[in-house]
């Protein structure tokens, strides 16, 4: 691990309310589900610019719930890079390189891949970002194991670590309803949500975002987008990768965040936990 070791910067400073906030906090009281009205915003004081240098976060969630959406838009808001693993295996799965076969097997089944692998394809990662002058990160789908989340802790600093949640339903339909054009690479989805509320808990809609006219017949699904592997991979996240809610939630630090619908309904609300709502309001002023 010693590429890691010189990767990761030395413990950030650069974003102190946000990281007192949860270190001062109580875990039982950090790890409370964030509501829209809630507080948290309140005992942040330094300024939105002095925040956006230099971050280290973690987004955990189960497959499907929305990791990567929302961690790359905080990316391009806070000007620090995404790293999401499950893009970097679907890079080594398209470089026909030594990994490949072995990747596919293990994404088709749903599995989880291993730690060794993982922190190769995420080493190799920071070095490049290293290389081009990059400071902080956001990571997405890293760890996914208490193992890994250990390994992160003895190297870094992380300061923040948000949950995103929604119900196995509707994390689903969202995978199933995934869609990525094979010429441009963004990703779409196509399944419109309406999902009734039960045992208290608020209906959730979500419409679907569909590609532009040109994007329509370059349309592909991902491999692992099927009813059984679905299902397998969320059975796995339950068994592997909530332990980390714990292993995090114990040091103060998880901020859980339940979804109230789509992208426009989400992203505000996420912004005002955050304290970051005035931020992007600055930043669409100034463009």
């Amino acid at each position: 691990m010693a590429s890691m070791n010189r990767l990761f910067r030395s413990p950030s400073s650069s974003f102190p309310l946000i990281r007192s906030c949860f270190s001062t906090t109580s875990a039982a009281a950090a790890s409370e589900t964030v509501k829209p009205h809630s507080d948290l915003h309140a005992r942040h004081t330094t300024s939105q610019d002095q925040k956006a240098k230099g971050i280290q976060w973690v987004f955990l969630g189960c497959p499907g719930v929305g990791k990567g959406t929302y961690a790359s838009r905080l990316s391009i808001l806070l000007g620090v890079p995404h790293i999401a693993t499950g893009d970097l295996v679907r890079e080594e799965l398209n470089s026909s390189g030594p990994l490949s076969q072995k990747l596919a097997e293990i994404v088709n089944q749903g599995k989880l891949v291993s730690d060794e692998i993982i922190l190769n394809l995420l080493s190799k990662r920071l070095e490049a970002g290293e290389a081009r002058g990059e400071a902080g990160f956001i990571l997405d789908g890293f760890p996914r194991t208490v193992r890994q989340a250990e390994i992160l802790n003895d190297v870094t600093d992380i300061e923040l670590v948000v949950n995103l949640k929604l119900p196995e339903s509707v994390l689903i339909e969202k995978c199933l309803g995934r869609r990525i054009c094979g010429e441009c690479g963004k990703n779409f989805n196509v399944a419109s949500i309406d999902v009734k509320g039960e045992n208290g808990s608020p209906d959730i809609s979500m419409a679907p975002l569909l590609p532009p006219p040109q994007c329509v017949s370059k349309l592909t699904t991902r491999a692992d987008d099927t009813i059984a592997v679905v299902k397998e991979r969320l059975l796995v996240y339950y068994e592997k990768s909530q332990p980390v809610e714990e292993f995090y939630r114990s040091q103060g630090k998880l901020l859980e965040f339940d979804l109230p619908g789509g992208i426009p309904e989400s992203w505000p609300k996420l912004l005002e936990v955050l304290n970051l709502d005035e931020h992007e309001e600055k930043l669409s002023a100034a463009a």
